[in-house]
């Protein structure tokens, strides 16, 4: 009889802390929901937060996350919606908790990125992606100590990647690509990182070289893509580098290839369109894991490695360079 007495003692704490959590979830701190409010308010009250109403918690209403301990908004999150207009509001500083904002496909939401935003502190996961944002990428970002992932993608923003970036500890993935950025990267962009990094920057109009320091990064995935990239990126490559995919095509990059060691773990390779020299590692044949392969448009000579791995790959992961020969291309070695 006690131990039965015990069991249903510890069923019925267990069943009041649960309603407990979920009764400070559904309540809703007032200053998060006087937020929101005043986030729909500004946005002119659209239909996409038709939920948003004073009269229910804001711990129940659409794109709205809650931690389910204490009730706070740490979760924002609209996507997919091309009737939202407008600028992203001052308000959305007065969710004091919020650890997530997510802002997605929203083509018009317009105006530069908001200092408000800087006010976040507790933010780990910020995107702002395909939107009509434009202005700089705000140096603020930088005071967002806690932010470990930020994409900023398919938008309209214009001037440098900003060094204020690289001074943030927990940092490890950048997605700045299709805007229309200038400039040349931070050079210790991911030095603090301490975790494998993702660096995604393609089609911008971003010059200069590949940093130095970027050989001691542990990239995971790196796309430098459909920019003015000039030199030698030979750093970025490793046996022992954890990147499994690289895109450094259509830049100005200049190395001799034949000197690199292809990172075992590669997945995906394009180094076409630029003025790589030297020949094609042997190396290729050998990674079982490669399903990728591009070195077209380069200046690269000598035969084209056999067997193994190397039959993936056709034609037109070689053409169009200087003396490249022997299969799959048409010109044999002699």
């Amino acid at each position: 009889m006690k131990t039965t007495a015990m069991r249903m003692r510890a069923i019925l704490v267990l069943l009041i802390a649960a309603s407990a959590a979920a009764s400070s979830a559904s309540r809703c701190h007032s200053g998060d929901k006087a937020a929101l409010l005043a986030i729909k308010a500004a946005l002119g009250n659209p239909y996409h937060f038709a939920s948003w109403t004073a009269a229910s918690p804001c711990c129940d209403w659409y794109d709205v996350d809650c931690d389910a301990s204490t009730g706070r908004v740490v979760g924002l999150s609209v996507f997919q919606d091309a009737n939202l207009t407008g600028a992203i509001p001052d308000a959305v500083a007065g969710l004091t908790h919020l650890r997530t904002l997510r802002l997605h496909h929203l083509p018009g939401i317009s105006g530069p990125i908001p200092p408000a935003i800087a006010r976040l502190s507790n933010l780990s996961f910020l995107t702002i992606s395909w939107t009509a944002v434009s202005g700089p990428v705000p140096t603020f970002l930088g005071a967002l100590t806690r932010l470990s992932q930020l994409d900023l993608s398919f938008n309209a923003l214009a001037g440098t990647v900003p060094a204020s970036l690289a001074a943030l500890p927990s940092l490890y993935s950048v997605d700045l690509s299709r805007n229309r950025l200038t400039g040349s990267l931070p050079p210790l962009l991911f030095s603090k990182a301490t975790q494998v990094a993702y660096l995604r920057l393609s089609h911008n109009n971003l010059t200069g070289g590949v940093p130095a320091e970027f050989s001691a990064v542990a990239f995971a995935q790196i796309d430098l893509s459909r920019n003015g990239f000039t030199g030698d990126a030979s750093g970025l490559f490793g046996r022992a580098k954890p990147v499994q995919q690289m895109d450094l095509s259509r830049n100005a990059l200049s190395f001799n290839l034949s000197g690199v060691e292809l990172p075992e773990q590669l997945i995906f390779l394009d180094v076409s369109h630029n003025t790589i020299y030297g020949g094609v590692p042997a190396q290729v044949a050998n990674l079982s894991s490669l399903q990728f392969f591009n070195v077209s448009y380069n200046r690269l000579c000598g035969a084209v490695p056999a067997g193994g791995n190397t039959a993936r790959f056709d034609a037109y992961s070689f053409q169009h360079n200087r003396c490249l020969c022997g299969a799959p291309l048409a010109n044999p070695c002699t």
